[in-house]
């Protein structure tokens, strides 16, 4: 695969000394979708700020295509789509014509059939002429997508495209994210609703305090989704695990009252049965037993834990 964003040491400090991004460096393959995921304040926006040239960073650099966004700016920014988290749309104007102002800004000559298919694509076409004021907000979100869609853009940027939308717009916006995906864009999405990243993207990124702690491959995090937690409860306290079970790496509870047992749930063997029956060989009784499968909303919450740490 082909990098079309390089970021190295992308660092942002504020003119209060706020430092919002302490040494970013992620490479985004062409034809990739990227779910950059972090609790709120942690960078993801002014990131995505700073590649689109709506802010300016203090150090570091970014290409974009082969573009550097601070010495190649109009080049870089032709090929970035940007759907923003504000709605910021002139009321009074109608919904055809503000698509098209937004293609000519970037210098494209007029393509009805392309502004047609989009507006189709996000059921706004029967509201083409309709003035921004008289639309819903979700019907102002889908405007904000055409208009990051209408230059043909290579590198779309979403952040938090579907937070507080209704679920059909969530719906289209992800069947749209799959053809552009099809026709080679590359999407970079921040996203609150962490089964959405699951589902649609090829690597995840986690942010946290202005520093990136992780860019993983999906199916690299699904090992980790695929270990469950085994609580055994038990009727009478214990001061240590007996030497008979080192061999399961076990975890005491602080009060002596519990054992945890970590497994793959795609093991050729989970090694319960073996378990179970060592535990009462070694006179252990038993109360509950309870499994738990992680998901990645727990790895995302461990991972920012750690890198808060």
């Amino acid at each position: 695969m082909t990098a079309i964003v390089e970021v190295k040491d992308l660092r942002k400090t504020y003119a209060g000394g706020f430092e919002a991004l302490k040494g970013v460096s992620v490479t985004i393959q062409a034809g990739e979708i990227l779910a950059l995921l972090g609790p709120n304040g942690a960078g993801k926006t002014t990131l995505i700020s700073t590649l689109c040239g709506i802010t300016q960073p203090s150090s570091g650099s970014a290409i974009v295509g082969g573009h550097d966004i601070q010495n190649d700016f109009r080049e870089a920014r032709r090929l970035i789509g940007l759907v923003p988290q504000e709605v910021a749309l002139e009321p009074f104007e109608k919904v055809i014509n503000t698509v098209r102002f937004s293609r000519g800004l970037f210098g494209k000559p007029r393509n009805d059939a392309l502004i047609e298919r989009i507006l189709r694509q996000l059921t706004l076409w029967d509201k083409r002429d309709a003035q921004i004021k008289e639309l819903s907000g979700g019907m102002k979100r889908r405007v904000l997508i055409a208009k990051a869609l209408c230059h043909e853009p290579r590198v779309l940027f979403l952040d938090e495209p579907t937070a507080g939308v209704d679920v059909e717009l969530r719906r289209d916006m992800w069947q749209i994210v799959e053809e552009l995906r099809q026709d080679g864009v590359t999407i970079i999405l921040t996203t609150h609703y962490i089964e959405e990243a699951e589902a649609i993207a090829d690597r995840v990124a986690v942010i946290n305090g202005g520093k990136i702690l992780l860019v993983e491959e999906k199916a690299a995090l699904m090992k980790q989704l695929g270990r469950k937690v085994l609580r055994i409860d038990l009727t009478t306290a214990v001061q240590a695990v007996p030497e008979a079970l080192a061999v399961y790496d076990l975890e005491l509870s602080a009060d002596g009252t519990s054992l945890t047992y970590t497994y793959d749930t795609r093991a050729e063997r989970t090694g319960i049965t073996r378990l179970l029956q060592d535990l009462a060989g070694a006179g252990l009784s038993l109360r509950d037993i309870q499994t738990k499968e992680s998901s990645l909303e727990e790895i995302f919450v461990d991972l920012v834990k750690e890198g808060a740490a």
